[in-house]
């Protein structure tokens, strides 16, 4: 996983452990599951909005929000990152698929 995304998880999963006053984080986390799938279902649509809209700017900066709500869903979840990515793997493993050098992968 790209280093930027394990180390968002990482501040996203320290909050959990050791909220802080006035984190947006932790008031996902307080308002519960509900809450955070209100979030990346708004990202997801203004996500979709911005592709539409071909507009790249906007399209950069809700892919950026879905991102982070789908990182806070999954530490609500108790899910660890390295199992999205054991998944991505075996997925790429799969026959048919085209698989790129492990260092273009890393170079995203």
């Amino acid at each position: 996983m790209n280093e930027i995304i394990k180390e968002l998880y990482a501040t996203i999963l320290d909050r959990k452990a050791n909220p802080i006053k006035d984190s947006y984080t932790n008031y996902l986390f307080e308002k519960g599951v509900d809450k955070i799938l209100k979030k990346v279902g708004e990202e997801c649509t203004e996500t979709v909005i911005a592709a539409k809209n071909n507009d790249p700017k906007e399209l950069v900066m809700e892919t950026c929000d879905l991102v982070y709500h789908l990182l806070v869903l999954l530490a609500n979840q108790g899910i660890d990152l390295k199992d999205v990515e054991a998944e991505l793997i075996k997925r790429e493993a799969k026959t048919g698929n085209k698989k790129p050098e492990r260092r273009e992968i890393e170079n995203l």
